[in-house]
């Protein structure tokens, strides 16, 4: 699974950051632009890896974690698209998008920044 972000978007960005952008800690990219954090579908294979390998919690922790967030005012969850194409389609066209992908799918329209 590659995270990535849009071609112009020249950020180097470690797993700490972009587990912090996911979880609405981290508010904008090394270069200063707010970021956009996409989501793939729950029920994802690259969702589930997502959450337990970058950021180190099951659904049911993150969606806990969010109804806080949100019942505190502190913050919403990362925009949650229907599909993979979906996901890389949006990164391709906003330069502040962040997401996740199928290794596979990657091509110039997106800018892998983290692999695992």
């Amino acid at each position: 699974t590659s995270v990535i972000v849009h071609p112009n978007n020249n950020s180097q960005l470690s797993s700490k950051d972009i587990q912090r952008i996911f979880m609405g800690k981290l508010k904008s990219f090394p270069n200063g632009i707010k970021p956009i954090a996409i989501d793939q579908p729950i029920s994802s294979d690259e969702r589930q890896e997502f959450s337990t390998k970058l950021l180190k919690k099951n659904h049911q922790q993150i969606k806990s974690y969010w109804a806080r967030q949100i019942f505190t005012g502190k913050g919403i969850p990362p925009k949650e698209l229907k599909t993979t194409k979906s996901v890389k389609e949006f990164v391709a066209q906003n330069e502040n998008a962040i997401g996740y992908i199928n290794t596979k799918l990657l091509d110039t329209t997106v800018k892998e920044v983290y692999k695992f």
